[in-house]
């Protein structure tokens, strides 16, 4: 964010002084090891309250809350998840208030309170954030994570609560006010990647980052200045097209008017579970390709074809929110 020269602004916009209160030596740049449930959900380990009650969270970058189930959810999708016991913890304080974050299949009411948030050495004191009273059965019964940790910009926050990113940085936990993912390749339930929080890992990757400017400060939002479908540019953003990079989906999404055409190119066909493509043919055909910041970012057939049991799909009914994505009130 320094490199692109919008450091200056985030810090603005989350009410914090780069020169009078943030002091990088006294924060830590911190990997957080991610599992990889299915290729279709990321999630790792925190803990809230003294002592610690461990809890798996999707780190969600298309929302701003963090909440994990309450011992008064009387929910099913509760039942068989971590559930926070406030009466366990010596340093939880209830605020009294109360929300409802909406999702697309459904809402999650929350009452809210304040307690230490861990992640790795990361400790933030008093930490606003959410017990789920009601749950939606799908997805969370079927989740493998208990709750959420929004990632977002504070103004997507419902109920005006304290994200976790703010707590970290008016504690000074963080090296840098930087945060970055990184998603494995394996295939492997253990390791699903790293989420680095103050920081990102040389390591982890080769060549140049690109950094691209938040064009709206809400989601992590993007200018898209091209879309192409192998060397064809469909003209589609020659007056400008918007994207959100949120880790609570594993799906690409598009505007309704343009997935018939879309689909069309790639060669699929409407079946009475979505639409699908010949698994024998994926390799023949085209990649994806999105232009943001100046990079040409392709996917290939291997990435952008969901391969299931009855044959291989582009779309699935498994995301909550509109446009099958998790984790984004709309």
């Amino acid at each position: 964010m320094r490199a692109a020269g919008v450091l200056a602004d985030f810090l603005k916009h989350i009410k914090y002084d780069p020169v009078k209160k943030y002091q990088p030596s006294q924060g830590s740049v911190v990997s957080e090891p991610i599992t990889n449930h299915l290729d279709s959900s990321y999630f790792g380990e925190i803990s809230i309250g003294e002592p610690p009650q461990k809890f798996l969270v999707l780190f969600d970058t298309g929302s701003s809350n963090l909440w994990v189930p309450s011992t008064d959810c009387k929910s099913p999708a509760c039942f068989n998840h971590a559930k926070f016991k406030p009466r366990d913890s010596a340093t939880f304080t209830p605020s009294g208030q109360s929300c409802t974050v909406s999702y697309g299949s459904g809402s999650v009411t929350l009452v809210l309170g304040y307690d230490t948030l861990r992640i790795q050495s990361i400790t933030v004191a008093s930490q606003e954030f959410g017990l789920s009273q009601d749950e939606p059965t799908q997805p969370f019964y079927f989740a493998d994570f208990d709750g959420i940790l929004g990632m977002a910009y504070p103004s997507l926050a419902v109920g005006g609560m304290a994200t976790a990113l703010e707590g970290m940085l008016e504690q000074n936990q963080l090296a840098e006010p930087v945060f970055s993912f990184y998603f494995s390749r394996q295939p492997t339930y253990e390791y699903g990647g790293e989420l680095i929080l103050g920081g990102i890992d040389p390591r982890l990757f080769q060549g140049n980052i690109t950094w691209a400017p938040v064009t709206q400060e809400l989601y992590w939002q993007v200018a898209l200045e091209n879309f192409a479908i192998e060397q064809s540019v469909s003209g589609w953003c020659s007056q400008g097209c918007q994207a959100i990079v949120d880790t609570g989906t594993f799906l690409v999404t598009v505007p309704q008017e343009y997935i018939e055409s879309i689909l069309e190119t790639l060669g699929a066909q409407e079946t009475s579970f979505g639409y699908a493509v010949d698994c024998n043919g994926t390799q023949d055909m085209p990649p994806i390709t999105f232009v943001i910041g100046g990079a040409q970012l392709p996917l290939s057939p291997s990435t952008y074809v969901l391969n299931v049991r009855m044959g291989s799909t582009l779309t699935t009914p498994w995301g909550i929110h509109p446009g099958n994505s998790l984790g984004a009130p709309p």
